[in-house]
């Protein structure tokens, strides 16, 4: 794939009177926006900036459209169940929350994790578990920090819920679903996948692995922030309590008495981020016509380039094959604060780059490691790129080791 064929189509890459560009490597945190993005989103503000779902004149109608065929290419991008089983969030982290405070259970149920998990999927649990009385743990990983699908086969005897991260942004590892999802159904539990790190980057069909559940964020794939998604099966839906109520989740009302609507809309209560959802719409098919089976193997190849000029000079943090990393690039230099490492790199060479414990102190704390630096790669990242990256490394531990 030839990522400059892309990069023309993200305005903030677009900085060739400056004289230094920008290089964007922390697409895990959050991608860059292409133009046909904005101009949806510029597109809602300047042409029909009403509200969709109440008012029967045109502008209203327009949003309504525009809005549910947002929701369509969102079913058809996971190849969802039903477009009723997409409910618009803001973001990864309120879709588990709406998940862990609607599901229905009952005073010791039990949930089960990885040890890889962001706090997004991790933190909702542990309140859960103190609110409701919910039992909640973790499969320990193996000595080389893969999933143990043996040891998962007999912890999730007796499980309610699995929630588990189908790919880490702490090291770009991933787990089995479609084992997990075997497994889990044959010991009668529910499986929930937080799909942050995979929707923009991998396909994933939610049929077709069988998947009960899963969520992730527009930020992350394309979209505006403030976007996000919590999928599902509607026999799974209907049975969820509501979390947020007010207008636009009610079918009728009296001064005693509420009759909800049934999913997505008993889970959307008040005035949407018509314009924030319509534009991920629009991320997401922009990353379909490019092709996800491409975006993967650009990212390997990206990681693959990386490792071969760094991987003697930094420890990476992670699978060894750059192949089981995706688009992450995870490493520490022994001597160096990761975070003096990532600002050093964005003053000398404009790199962006994450560094620290990425929200998953569990892992940082279980394994006594401090943080890490991160570089994080997407569809418009070049060679070039890596190289320069490359060259600011080597640069940095020349001059302070």
């Amino acid at each position: 794939m030839n990522p400059d064929r892309y990069r023309r189509d993200f305005p903030m890459l677009d900085r060739e009177e400056q004289d230094k560009g920008l290089i964007y490597f922390d697409n895990a945190c959050m991608t860059l926006k292409p133009k046909v993005v904005l101009d949806k989103i510029i597109e809602y503000y300047t042409e029909y900036s009403g509200c969709g779902g109440r008012s029967l004149h045109s502008i209203s109608s327009r949003v309504t459209q525009e809005y549910d065929n947002a929701r369509k290419i969102t079913k058809e991008f996971i190849n969802a169940p039903s477009r009723n089983g997409i409910i618009f969030t803001k973001n990864t982290t309120e879709s588990i929350n709406l998940l862990s405070n609607s599901f229905p259970f009952k005073k010791g149920d039990k949930v089960l994790g990885t040890d890889h998990e962001h706090n997004s999927n991790l933190v909702p649990w542990l309140k859960a578990r103190d609110t409701k009385g919910i039992i909640y743990d973790h499969v320990p990983s193996k000595e080389d920090h893969s999933f143990d699908l043996e040891l998962f086969k007999q912890m999730v005897k007796g499980v309610k819920l699995v929630a588990m991260v189908h790919i880490s942004n702490l090291d770009g590892r991933s787990i089995p679903i479609k084992e997990i999802v075997e497994i889990s159904h044959d010991a009668g539990a529910t499986v929930f996948f937080d799909c942050a790190q995979s929707i923009p980057h991998m396909p994933l069909d939610m049929k077709g692995t069988d998947i009960d559940l899963l969520a992730f964020s527009g930020h992350k794939a394309c979209g505006p922030t403030g976007t996000g998604v919590l999928a599902g099966k509607m026999e799974i839906l209907e049975e969820m309590d509501t979390f947020i109520v007010g207008g636009d989740t009610v079918q009728e009302t009296t001064y005693d008495r509420v009759d909800f609507l049934k999913p997505p809309h008993k889970f959307e209560a008040g005035l949407q981020n018509y314009a924030g959802m319509i534009g991920m719409g629009a991320g997401l098919k922009y990353i379909k016509n490019v092709g996800l089976d491409d975006i993967h193997s650009h990212e390997i190849e990206l990681n693959r380039y990386a490792t071969k000029l760094l991987g003697d000079e930094v420890d990476i943090v992670g699978p060894e094959d750059p192949a089981d990393r995706g688009g992450i690039f995870p490493f520490q230099i022994l001597g160096l604060n990761a975070h003096d490492i990532s600002m050093i790199v964005d003053e000398v060479a404009g790199i962006a780059m994450r560094s620290g414990r990425h929200c998953v102190h569990s892992w940082f704390n279980g394994n006594r490691v401090e943080s890490t630096a991160r570089a994080s790669f997407y569809v418009y990242n070049t060679k070039k790129e890596i190289d320069i990256f490359a060259d600011s490394i080597l640069q940095i531990k020349k001059d302070f080791l």
